[in-house]
């Protein structure tokens, strides 16, 4: 039988763009300002770097090396490596397969709140019982969603080159672009309360930067590690099967270890910027109460509000804000919709265009389920972690607090011990690039990521407890 072109990345700019933005998404700009607001500023923000370039080096560097060695999908390429651990493959298959319906259902939300402010509607977005009554909504919700997927089925429709690559080269610049300028609008925000106290953004930006050791234990310290830790998987795509299909696609020319180190460069510093893009925002508004907002709540309820406080031109803040997450939601979801895609190509020998039809209509089916969970479907249950949920929370944290881990720990396992780390050191230094931290990634791969990642994941399903 002929083999089907895969296709693969022009260059490395067209990866390292396509990688940045699946590593720039809902993630980094509604959950990393909270945590880094709620674990200590400064001290959070310090833990979250360290893991960056310890952790998230070492599993970023694994996954774009497997991919980049097999030229396979994240389905098929563990089992290329060794067909005893072809398992991996199946959930870094899943885990997308999974993710991909509810991030679609929140980026259908991200639109509508897009249109709302773009054309005028911002008051009325920002008022009280709005954001609940449209995702219990019956018919919006649903529209909204699958406006948001038939976008990114499009460009993954397209190809690496004709999609994924020459939408990066267009959102990634603007998005980058649209991230600085709301960072630097929300430092200069002056908002006087009614008792004529004056709060400004940079005061804001204090809170977010100057470590904050109050109330600190051995037990908070262990948490703010596990939050951040948490953050790392998403925010750097890892453990989702996405950095395996855009390695497989890098050419062998290409020089990888520059590559890994530019992603992870991109991914800290958007973060980074998100929070201070938002953080000083809410700070001048409502103080420290208004940072205790996470996730939907922060950015469909309380954002809104300070952006109608903002008077005429809260309007056109809200636009430019929306539509960049809105560009953050794309480019991230199109990388998780990929995953599954690629999937399809190299184990059941399907076309891109097939594949993508295929998957587009299984997460629909799923995504549907999704958003009436806030209606026909709806009921709460207790996670193991004892946050309240239904649907949408049951998927996330099957995905993020059982899957992720158990992939990173066993695709440590595996390189680190059963194919030996020079799997893929090798591969990084295949032109005679020099890899500057091949110690830190061989102690990384082998020892410490393994273990620090099991405690981890033991502490978050609660059978190990700190007192």
């Amino acid at each position: 039988m002929e083999k089907k072109e895969r296709g693969s990345f022009k260059g490395s700019i067209g990866f390292i763009l396509a990688a940045a933005g699946s590593a720039v998404g809902l993630g980094n700009i509604w959950r990393f300002p909270y945590l880094a607001a709620r674990d200590g500023g400064g001290l959070f923000l310090l833990i979250y770097l360290l893991l960056a370039v310890t952790f998230g080096f070492t599993l970023l560097t694994s996954e774009v090396g497997i991919g980049r060695k097999t030229k396979q999908s994240p389905l098929t390429a563990y089992k290329k490596l060794s067909e005893k651990w072809g398992w991996i493959g199946f959930f870094s298959c899943l885990v997308p397969f999974l993710i991909l319906p509810y991030y679609c259902v929140i980026g259908g939300w991200v639109l509508k709140y897009f249109i709302a402010f773009a054309t005028g509607g911002g008051a009325r977005a920002a008022e009280k019982g709005y954001f609940g009554a449209f995702i219990t909504g019956h018919v919006e919700p649903v529209l909204y969603m699958l406006i948001f997927l038939l976008v990114c089925a499009f460009i993954i429709f397209k190809g690496v080159n004709a999609g994924i690559e020459r939408s990066s080269r267009v959102l990634m610049p603007v998005l980058l672009v649209m991230v600085i300028a709301v960072a630097i609008y929300s430092l200069t925000i002056t908002h006087v309360s009614d008792d004529g106290t004056v709060t400004t953004g940079m005061d804001g930006l204090g809170v977010y930067l100057v470590p904050s050791f109050k109330g600190l234990t051995v037990k908070k310290f262990f948490i703010i590690v596990t939050d951040a830790l948490g953050q790392l998987f998403f925010s750097l795509s890892i453990a989702m099967g996405i950095m395996i299909a855009y390695g497989s696609y890098v050419p062998d020319d290409a020089d990888l270890v520059k590559s890994v180190n530019r992603i992870e460069f991109f991914d800290t510093a958007v973060a980074f910027i998100a929070g201070v893009m938002i953080i000083p925002s809410v700070y001048a508004f409502n103080g420290l109460e208004g940072l205790e907002a996470s996730g939907p709540s922060l950015i469909f309820e309380s954002l809104p509000k300070i952006f109608t406080q903002m008077g005429a031109v809260g309007n056109v803040v809200g636009a430019v804000f929306f539509a960049m997450v809105l560009f953050a939601a794309i480019t991230s979801a199109m990388s998780i919709l990929e995953a599954v895609v690629s999937s399809f190509i190299d184990k059941y020998d399907m076309t891109r265009e097939k594949a993508t039809i295929a998957e587009t209509v299984f997460c629909a089916v799923i995504a549907l389920i999704v958003c009436f969970g806030y209606n026909f479907f709806y009921f709460e249950t207790t996670l193991p972690n004892g946050s309240k949920g239904q649907i949408l929370d049951i998927l996330d944290y099957l995905t993020n607090y059982i899957f992720m881990p158990v992939i990173s720990i066993a695709t440590c396992i595996l390189i680190g011990w059963v194919l030996k780390p020079k799997t893929i050191t090798d591969e990084l230094k295949k032109n005679g690039e020099k890899f500057g931290r091949e110690g830190l990634y061989v102690v990384m791969v082998r020892f410490i990521a393994p273990v620090f990642i099991m405690i981890l994941f033991l502490m978050s399903l609660g059978v190990i407890k700190l007192s």
